[in-house]
């Protein structure tokens, strides 16, 4: 994993860690001040713990199994009744304890001798913002796409899409359908599906939005480093939802080609949803793809076909007006 990116993922999980520590030694300080007999039972057991740390070590752990297990029984018996006095002053029973993000490492990003899966979804979040932080994420939302440089037929068929996508975003879940927007250039599919990006976005999933080739270069680029690092694989492969823009503007390459299928058919088989936009049409792409891409992509996805006028000359021709 890039070590940049490690040492700041650490240090949000560690943060995490001291947030965690710091709101019980607040909690304990607070039912100290408003139920002693909290604070007595909870010394007695600090106490007892002690004391036994003392005996095992002068009589051995064999000679001590029948202490042991009295003190475990009386530890337990302790704790049951502090739970109660808790519940019973207004607090939940595990007010006192120490909640961790991460139960597998109490958030100290080490599980064993190795990263813990909390880090490295950290990680996977900070690299997946790094990728977006140059894209247009904020300057698209379904509240600025106008369907008024739509007419006729075209008008019908691009307020379908437009519901369509908004209610995929509104319903988005990491299982939700794949989705494929192709037509000619101009007519808001990038807009869409930025729109798309922005919602699912706020809803707390993770999101990559990038060109196809930016994303294929960043793959080839790892994947023939001296590291033969995965890293930027892993991360399309996992996030909850991958945007990919332009398919068909990439060179036409064995290693890209094998890669998209590769993409493509393991999201499908792992069901997390994939959006893909192409100025290609239906012909155009069986003609450009291994039939096993266009199978998948005619099987697993819902194609949106986009019509009309090119908007962005529209746009420009009522501006020179």
């Amino acid at each position: 994993m890039n070590s940049n990116i490690t040492s700041r993922a650490l240090a949000i999980v560690q943060a995490r860690r001291q947030k965690a520590i710091s709101d019980s030694d607040r909690h304990i300080e607070e039912v100290n001040k408003k139920i002693p007999q909290i604070k007595e039972i909870n010394d007695a057991l600090f106490r007892t713990g002690k004391e036994l740390i003392r005996f095992i070590g002068s009589a051995g752990m064999e000679a001590s199994k029948e202490e042991i297990k009295r003190i475990e029984e009386q530890n337990k018996s302790s704790q049951i009744l502090v739970r109660k006095l808790l519940t019973d002053n207004g607090f939940p029973p595990d007010y006192l304890d120490v909640h961790f993000t991460c139960s597998k490492c109490n958030d100290t990003g080490y599980n064993g001798a190795y990263y813990c899966d909390c880090l490295k979804k950290v990680c996977g979040m900070l690299r997946t913002e790094e990728l977006n932080a140059n894209t247009k994420l904020v300057l698209s939302s379904f509240d600025t796409f106008q369907l008024s440089y739509y007419s006729g037929e075209d008008y019908f068929t691009m307020e379908r899409i437009y519901n369509y996508a908004k209610d995929y975003a509104n319903n988005f879940t990491p299982r939700s359908g794949s989705v494929l927007m192709f037509g000619p250039t101009g007519l808001g599919k990038t807009h869409l599906s930025l729109a798309i990006a922005n919602q699912v976005i706020q809803k707390g999933f993770s999101v990559i939005y990038d060109s196809i080739i930016n994303i294929l270069r960043n793959i080839e680029k790892e994947h023939f480093s001296y590291e033969h690092s995965t890293e930027m694989l892993d991360l399309v492969m996992d996030t909850d939802l991958l945007i990919l823009d332009d398919l068909g503007t990439e060179f036409e390459t064995s290693f890209y080609n094998s890669t998209i299928y590769n993409i493509i058919n393991t999201r499908l088989s792992a069901s997390r949803p994939t959006i893909i936009s192409t100025n290609m049409d239906f012909r155009a792409i069986s003609s450009r793809y291994d039939e096993r891409v266009v199978s998948r992509i005619t099987s697993g996805y819902a194609c949106l076909e986009f019509r009309g006028d090119d908007v962005r000359l529209q746009i420009k021709r009522n501006a020179a007006k």
